[in-house]
């Protein structure tokens, strides 16, 4: 009998025990993902996008008690670093043609994928410059044209599409100075060392060292579309900042910036 007791007692302390270790590992378990949920959501995104999602990832941290960090660049640089493992939780590019790419190969959540914003084209001068252009011929008067990489970079791909269908791109290549983004091009013609370039209005509306000299109709230029979507393995953090960013509340901040807002919420 006091043998059949003492089994016992070792019995429910060994089932006392494993209560206790389970409650701990579920405990450590809910304290990582709580902390998991706070760490910050890396948001890669397309240069242009710069000021607006300062902006925007201030609000949404008041808002969320979350916060984003920033890697921005040229979306095709960009979509290389993620193809070859970068931390990112989210890709903001300024085109599709860089998401579709991921999305084929399975890196970002097609079904959480938004084409959200667009933008306009526009041919910039350093803001003491004369010269003044009233068609997409006068571009042959520039010495030296900056715009994005028109091989890779959207901006840049945007800005051959365009001169392309007017048939002017071979006449106007070898004036072409192609830098790593839209910002870099930007940068080129307010430091004198371009005499024109080719952005995106959002861009030469933030700057007091440039001007637009021409300003590309709609209709005229290509489509503009910004992509957005959480990476395929991002957190679920992710999906309430690409949420947030369709909210009214950043919208109006987009709109503020100069970007065209597509759809609805």
């Amino acid at each position: 009998m006091a043998s059949s007791g003492l089994s016992r007692r070792h019995s429910l302390g060994g089932l006392a025990l494993g209560v206790l270790w389970f409650a701990r590992a579920a405990a450590t378990c809910v304290a990582a993902e709580s902390a998991a949920e706070r760490e910050p959501v890396s948001v890669f995104a397309a240069a242009s996008l710069a000021d607006a999602l300062a902006e925007i990832g201030a609000a949404w941290e008041a808002a969320s008690g979350q916060q984003a960090v920033f890697n921005f660049g040229a979306s095709s640089d960009l979509a290389r670093q993620i193809r070859a493992g970068a931390p990112a939780d989210v890709f903001f590019s300024a085109d599709t043609a860089q998401m579709d790419s991921l999305e084929r190969q399975g890196l970002v959540r097609a079904v959480e994928r938004h084409d959200l914003l667009s933008n306009t084209l526009v041919v910039i001068v350093p803001e003491a410059s004369t010269a003044r252009v009233t068609s997409p011929r006068e571009l042959a008067v520039f010495r030296s044209i900056a715009i994005a990489d028109p091989q890779t970079v959207p901006a840049g791909v945007y800005a051959r599409s365009w001169l392309l269908s007017l048939g002017l791109w071979d006449e106007l290549a070898p004036r072409v100075v192609p830098t790593l983004h839209v910002r870099a091009a930007l940068a080129a013609v307010e430091s004198g060392n371009a005499d024109a370039g080719i952005v995106y209005r959002t861009d030469a509306a933030r700057s007091t060292r440039a001007r637009i000299a021409f300003e590309v109709a709609p209709s005229q230029g290509p489509p503009i579309r910004y992509a957005v979507a959480p990476l395929a393995t991002a957190p679920r953090r992710a999906a309430a900042f690409v949420a947030y960013l369709r909210s009214q509340a950043a919208r109006e901040t987009f709109v503020r910036h100069g970007f065209l807002v597509q759809g609805g919420q």
